[in-house]
């Protein structure tokens, strides 16, 4: 029973403190519940990411954590879980890193209309994480909708398995304020 009530009370406080940064319109990475931190994106316009780290009992912990990567145009953003679900992301993922893109599974979703044309937070995210790679995202979910087999060929060979993959990009890595994805140019 006690444990029960430990669990409400901290059920209790996140959801009061969710209430209370939407009501007052401030987002704040570290206040937010780590359920909720992968694809949120601050008051500041700076996107929030799930770190993880060993407490002193050798488990792991989540935390969230302001990165100092800004997005253009977006500000006050928790990802709505149609968007979460629509381009494939999983609000578990620890950092920012562009390993994802090489899953063809991954990227065809991402490249999807309900994703593309919809969820301009994670698109923007990974236009950014693919032209950190050196490809240019629209042109990747054009050629994955006709030949995605060639689609990941291309990615490969584009430097992107040259990297470290299991490495999160660096933030000054990112190219910040991607263009605008619209309809048009899917």
């Amino acid at each position: 029973m006690a444990l029960s009530m430990k669990h409400s009370s901290i059920i209790l406080f996140f959801a009061s403190t969710l209430f209370l940064q939407v009501a007052l319109g401030e987002i704040t990475c570290e206040n937010l519940p780590t359920n909720i931190c992968s694809f949120s994106i601050s008051s500041s316009g700076k996107r929030c990411l799930l770190e993880n780290s060993a407490n002193e009992d050798g488990k792991l912990e989540y935390q969230c954590k302001t990165s100092e990567v800004i997005v253009a145009n977006i500000a006050e953003y928790i990802e709505t879980d149609e968007c979460i679900n629509s381009c494939g992301v999983d609000r578990n993922s620890v950092g920012i890193s562009s390993d994802s893109l090489l899953e063809p599974q991954f990227t065809a979703k991402l490249c999807s209309p309900s994703c593309y044309r919809n969820c301009p937070n994670v698109v923007d995210l990974y236009f950014n994480l693919a032209a950190g790679e050196g490809v240019y995202l629209p042109d990747l979910c054009s050629k994955q909708r006709s030949s995605p087999h060639r689609a990941m060929i291309e990615l490969l060979s584009s430097g992107a398995a040259a990297t470290d993959a299991s490495a999160p990009i660096a933030s000054e890595d990112i190219i910040v304020g991607a263009p605008d994805i619209s309809p048009a140019s899917f």
